[in-house]
């Protein structure tokens, strides 16, 4: 158990209560500096865990991290997964119709265009948008490994209705979206026909509804991240309930569920041609 670790779950379960700093300052009882440096990995007594946890509504051993963490919000999930990409060397996944972290520049254009207009929270907006940039830029530095399995089914319905479907627009935006969508699908032959080391893609064909989930290998552990966010929803989504652990019970099921689903998986040369097929009959002609 680190320090670091301790601050960095302070902080993503500050964002999850919906709470300001100065806020849980003022109930704790101390300076929203010293609350700051909580966060960065100062040393903090163990009677203040307590009552942050019970400001937070955790479990001490939570925010101590033991045991299972639980995200019902975009914002507070994306900065934990941030976090933990940032010490992880392999990334393997199971994903929404992307990855994000390799989507293009006119992806994050465009669903910023989209999040700003849908948004009244322009603060929370702001958060948003910023922990997505840093997760980028974390991993355009330190490029970690990365194998991502993409749903047939979940492609489909991409093309057709376009980046951030849930989220309302006009109808000009929506028809740019589902452009974007085609063109991210493009980027991902792209990928795959290129073969850059440390990037891999392969597609789930016969698949229903297989869970989105991340297993993030670090040097001292591996932590497993089960999502119902997609990274196209809107940060002030409630669409379920997120939660991060490496209990080695849980990783381990989760990582023989996604050998064998690799495994089954169509790559390579097959994977671009049923990408191509699959904008042939759903991308915006």
């Amino acid at each position: 158990m680190r320090l670091s670790e301790i601050g960095q779950q302070l902080r993503a379960f500050r964002l999850e209560s919906g709470m300001r700093a100065d806020e849980i300052a003022a109930r704790l009882g101390v300076s929203r500096a010293a609350l700051y440096r909580y966060e960065k990995g100062e040393v903090i007594k163990l009677d203040t865990v307590q009552r942050l946890a019970e400001l937070l509504r955790v479990s001490p051993l939570t925010l101590l991290g033991i045991g299972v963490e639980y995200y019902s919000r975009p914002l507070s999930f994306f900065e934990r997964a941030r976090q933990v990409e940032e010490e992880a060397d392999q990334i393997l996944q199971i994903a929404d119709p992307v990855a994000y972290l390799v989507t293009s520049q006119e992806y994050d254009r465009l669903l910023s265009r989209v999040i700003t207009d849908h948004t009244d929270d322009l603060q929370l907006v702001e958060q948003h948008l910023a922990i997505l940039t840093a997760r980028k830029e974390s991993y355009r530095v330190r490029r970690p490994t990365m194998i991502t399995m993409l749903n047939e089914l979940t492609i489909e319905r991409f093309l057709t209705r376009g980046v951030a479907e849930s989220i309302p627009m006009s109808d000009d935006l929506r028809n740019e979206s589902r452009i974007i969508a085609a063109q991210e699908i493009e980027n991902i032959i792209g990928m795959i026909e290129a073969e850059p080391i440390g990037l891999q893609f392969s597609l789930l064909s016969d698949v229903d509804n297989p869970t989105n989930c991340m297993l993030m290998r670090g040097r001292e552990r591996m932590m497993l991240a089960i999502n119902p966010f997609r990274c196209d929803t809107s940060p002030s989504a409630a669409t379920g309930v997120s939660l991060i652990t490496s209990a080695p019970e849980a990783v381990n099921a989760h990582q023989r569920v996604i050998e064998v689903l690799w495994r089954e998986s169509i790559k390579g040369r097959d994977a671009v041609e049923r990408l191509r097929e699959l904008l042939a009959q759903h991308a915006i002609q």
